[in-house]
């Protein structure tokens, strides 16, 4: 093995390496559709042809619901002459659930305590005004329920300088993910790296907020820089392919 890449293996972290293996693995030629008819069995198992699919490390892919079993049947049979996995976002949250949540699940908390501990809606603008208003009236609400029904009290800054939140506040925060499930904690994780915020998933897991209102929560510096200086065609599109993820993982949540 050339030195660069063993030293490259050594020093990056498990979530680089997993970002690197899966970019490798999408930008590969993209597998032929194989089989002919997707079923579910009675235990909600997905079957190709009437054998069972698997996911990357092995598992068996059987779901908790019929409802998300049937969402990923859908997926599968929407594939034409060639198996697209972006175009499977449930599919790709089951398989993490059952490939990463189940074997490294300390380690998926502890990230989400790290987001919590900078979490998006504690930084504040002081100035414009109607930047400021904003911020309050779309993230003082999560602030009152992670103290109000997780117990956490997270502070809000002025600024963007860390700002160290009380480790019991923040250890509020992992007790109350470590009560999900390994698929609202796949779900959870994923809203959080997607929306910059802990807190305000953990209220959309909790269905204490809608979807609309949360996307709107996690948007608030965006929109307010859209309303003042408009789109450009980059930003639209990568708004659009966040929201697509956002949908996605709506669905999953839903369906558990």
């Amino acid at each position: 093995m050339p030195p660069g890449l063993m030293r490259r293996m050594t020093e990056e972290s498990d979530d680089e390496r997993m970002t690197r293996l899966s970019k490798d693995r999408y930008e590969r030629p993209l597998p032929r559709r194989f089989y002919k008819t997707v079923s579910i069995a009675d235990d909600n198992t997905i079957l190709l042809d009437g054998r069972v699919v698997k996911t990357p490390m092995k598992a068996v892919l059987r779901l908790p619901t019929r409802g998300l079993a049937e969402a990923v049947v859908k997926e599968w049979e929407a594939q034409d002459k060639f198996i697209n996995p972006g175009t499977m976002p449930v599919t790709r949250y089951a398989n993490t659930a059952l490939d990463r949540a189940a074997s490294e699940r300390n380690s998926v908390l502890d990230e989400i305590a790290r987001y919590a501990g900078s979490d998006l809606v504690c930084y504040r603008a002081d100035r414009p005004p109607a930047l400021v208003q904003l911020q309050k009236l779309h993230w003082n609400p999560i602030l009152t329920f992670a103290h109000k029904t997780l117990g956490a009290e997270i502070s809000a800054t002025i600024g963007v300088v860390h700002m160290e939140q009380p480790p019991m506040a923040i250890a509020k925060l992992r007790d109350a993910a470590a009560t999900l499930d390994n698929y609202r904690i796949t779900a959870l994780f994923n809203l959080t790296t997607l929306t910059g915020s802990a807190l305000l998933s953990l209220m959309l897991i909790h269905r204490a907020i809608s979807p609309e209102v949360a996307w709107a929560a996690a948007h608030v510096d965006e929109d307010y820089q859209i309303a003042e200086w408009g789109w450009d065609d980059e930003a639209r599109a990568r708004r659009a392919g966040r929201r697509q993820d956002f949908d996605g993982l709506v669905t999953f949540i839903n369906l558990l």
